[in-house]
């Protein structure tokens, strides 16, 4: 089993328990994923067949409390978990990441007791799937914009307007969509894909997520019940706020997809042989493996300090906007150097190199580009908004 690639011991840092969680889904993602993910990566699909695996892992809502299905964890375990998670496939964090943080955190969060009775267990075990839908076609950074509108009408509300790049779109069995209402309040809602006027297509020709269901959420006089709304769920704040769970982990997952990478690059580099001697002889070469064992201790490091923050209520959305920019920046440079580490056998499915770099690509963007993080602590810094 993979053993991590750990230069300041942080492993000596984790109680039993973050260790437990860690290593059991290292072991899961090291045996029933690794093995198959080059097939999944190749046809373009997510493997449905491990999300009840997922759910008995518990890496679905880590943080949801025992008393709605989830195992009640700390937010530095849910971290622990993205990280080994991502390290086998960004699809495969995406999908835990938005199952727990933008499915079921609104659900715990904004929810009824209903709402949550109902959602939160099946959502857990991987029994039901869910999606998020705030990014529209027109408006990804900045969702103040939305077009989407929710109108009151008898017994609930009529939905018209689309989602765009929505992961697990044509999975979800409910969808958790923000619209606008014609005075101009955003309210979230729980949308079943069995609802009329609902419907999900899938978006082709990814280069990056493939295996990953990515896909446009469309609403054409779709009538949702009002006991489908999400009652506690009162302007651009709310979908923000889970936006800035998923950041988090995304934070971990990085770090886990930049430790695969070194790893097989300093593989490589041992048995590579050129001018009678591996690769790894070289100064340069080793300069490239210092500099990406480098970034990879200062992000372990720079999460383990966030979680514990989290874990004692004192981390801002500006503390997660900066390592999700941090980390995700270098692990797409570490995934760059690596490559050229392998050169041209870093283009193939028989590394894992070239497809974490694709994938990096789009999580170097997706919930919130490396811009707009930027801009977040900049505001924070010296408050002064620059977004507009």
């Amino acid at each position: 089993m993979f053993q991590g690639v750990d230069f300041y011991r942080l492993n000596d840092l984790l109680n039993e328990e973050e260790r437990l969680v860690r290593d059991t889904v290292r072991q899961f993602v090291d045996e029933q994923y690794l093995p198959h993910v080059r097939e999944y990566f190749a046809r373009g699909e997510f493997p449905l067949d491990m999300v009840r695996q997922l759910g008995e892992l518990g890496v679905l809502g880590v943080t949801i409390p025992e008393e709605y299905g989830g195992p009640g964890l700390s937010h530095t375990i849910y971290g622990l978990a993205m990280q080994e998670l991502e390290r086998g496939d960004s699809g495969l964090r995406s999908f835990a990441s938005v199952q727990g943080s933008l499915v079921m955190f609104p659900i715990y969060t904004y929810g009824s007791e209903e709402q949550k009775r109902r959602w939160l267990p099946q959502l857990a075990s991987g029994e039901k799937i869910g999606c998020y839908g705030l990014t529209e076609p027109d408006h990804g950074s900045d969702p103040g914009g939305m077009r989407t509108t929710s109108k009151k009408v008898d017994g609930g509300w009529r939905l018209n307007g689309s989602k765009m790049w929505i992961t697990n779109a044509t999975l979800a069995d409910v969808a958790v969509v923000w619209a606008r209402t014609d005075q101009g309040e955003i309210n979230g809602f729980l949308v079943e894909k069995e609802f009329a006027g609902f419907s999900a297509r899938a978006i082709k020709g990814k280069y990056s997520l493939r295996a990953s269901d990515t896909g446009e959420l469309v609403f054409e006089d779709c009538f949702v019940p009002e006991e489908n709304r999400l009652p506690l769920a009162k302007g651009l704040r709310a979908p923000l706020s889970c936006l800035n769970e998923a950041r988090y982990g995304i934070a971990w997952g990085a770090m886990g997809a930049a430790m695969a990478c070194y790893d097989e690059a300093l593989e490589y580099a041992k048995t590579r042989i050129q001018f009678d001697k591996p690769i790894a002889a070289f100064q340069i070469t080793q300069q490239k493996l210092v500099n990406m064992l480098t970034e990879i201790t200062k992000g372990q490091l720079l999460n383990y300090h966030l979680g514990k923050m989290k874990d004692a209520g004192k981390a801002k959305y500006y503390h997660v906007s900066l390592a999700k920019r941090n980390n995700v920046h270098q692990a797409l440079q570490i995934a760059r150097t690596a490559r050229t580490i392998l050169a041209a056998n870093g283009i193939t499915d028989e590394y894992q190199v070239i497809r974490h770099l694709l994938n990096l690509e789009s999580v170097y963007t997706y919930e919130g580009t490396h811009d707009i993080h930027t801009l977040i602590v900049g505001e924070h810094i010296t408050g002064i908004g620059a977004f507009r």
